[in-house]
């Protein structure tokens, strides 16, 4: 449903997208990821045909972006980034504003305009003005502008910016409901959400893709990834980071905690090592050596620790704790 070939941005001299290449299918919900500056909201008004490129190509729903803008926006939702509307409408007066644009007349019109308040609870404010709205309705109203018209893309700009956890799990679950049939594209940084419903996540950092992955594939680069935490009693410390050291599948271990009864520690995989080789050689050492196990768990990996690694300058990741 959307190509990205090689896609390119610059003002003066600034070059704020630099060869972005990607491609989101039918179905898929991918999650746009980067600092502030990086170039997710410029490449994604690119999309949208909101501003033009300086090189490459964009084509949605078969359509290029540029040559033939008109089909390929009437694909699309947008939720741009801070959530725009005209203030002095009422909510039911923008939708309907909206509905109109997007050629629904009549009882078309209403259906649309029924269904998009009812999903994004807006029944309450509908005859209140935009400007005397709460940042969370106001997002919610320019969410529902979005998808109006049942679009077969969705774009969206930090779409749960502003909202409360009720208002941003509310969010998450019609994202997650409309990604079975919809290709959608959102920005956040909310990693949290990224894990909850994406299928595919893209981070971008000075203008290029660094990462392309599922959230799995990516959680699996951090270094804590595989890791296994130990609490157990019955041994020293010392005695504890000799042992361990012994072990085929350890690279290393670190001592998180000790005390008098209990030592816990972080333990590390080699690279080659199987996943569950390190819990289990772990456990079976501790039953030679009588050690108390307290707790034992492998560690999945962090999003945020992978993306600090990718998008931290050097010289910030040695101030890293």
């Amino acid at each position: 449903m959307i190509k990205v070939q090689d896609l390119a941005k610059s003002f003066g001299l600034k070059q704020a997208v630099d060869g972005v290449s990607f491609s989101v299918g039918r179905g898929e919900v991918l999650g746009f990821l980067g600092p502030n500056g990086a170039g997710k909201s410029t490449t994604m008004r690119m999309i949208t045909g909101f501003i033009p490129p300086s090189a490459g190509s964009i084509t949605v729903g078969g359509f290029n972006m540029v040559e033939n803008p008109i089909p390929a926006k009437r694909l699309i939702g947008y939720l741009p980034e801070n959530a725009p509307a005209y203030t002095d409408m009422t909510v039911y007066g923008f939708l309907g504003f909206c509905a109109e644009i997007r050629g629904l007349r009549g009882e078309e019109k209403k259906k649309a305009v029924h269904q998009v308040v009812e999903m994004c609870f807006l029944d309450s404010v509908l005859q209140q003005s935009v400007d005397t709205l709460s940042k969370g309705y106001r997002h919610r109203t320019c969410f529902a502008q979005s998808i109006l018209h049942d679009p077969d893309v969705l774009i969206m700009d930090e779409p749960t910016d502003g909202l409360d956890p009720n208002q941003k799990q509310e969010v998450r679950n019609i994202i997650r409901r409309m990604g079975e049939k919809k290709a959608i594209v959102f920005s956040t940084h909310i990693l949290e959400e990224v894990e909850a419903v994406c299928s595919r996540v893209i981070i971008i950092d000075r203008g290029r893709i660094v990462a392309n992955g599922t959230p799995f594939e990516l959680m699996q680069r951090a270094e804590s990834a595989g890791a296994v935490t130990l609490r157990v009693s019955g041994v020293t410390g010392v005695v504890l980071s000799q042992k361990l050291a012994q072990l085929s599948a350890a690279r290393k271990s670190t001592i998180v905690k000790e005390d008098a009864s209990i030592v816990a520690v972080r333990v590390f995989p080699r690279k080659e090592t199987r996943n569950g080789d390190l819990a289990r050689n772990i456990g079976e050492l501790a039953i030679r050596e009588n050690w108390r196990i307290e707790e034992l768990h492998t560690e999945e990996g962090r999003l945020d620790e992978v993306f600090r690694s990718i998008t931290l300058p050097e010289t910030k990741k040695e101030k890293q704790p």
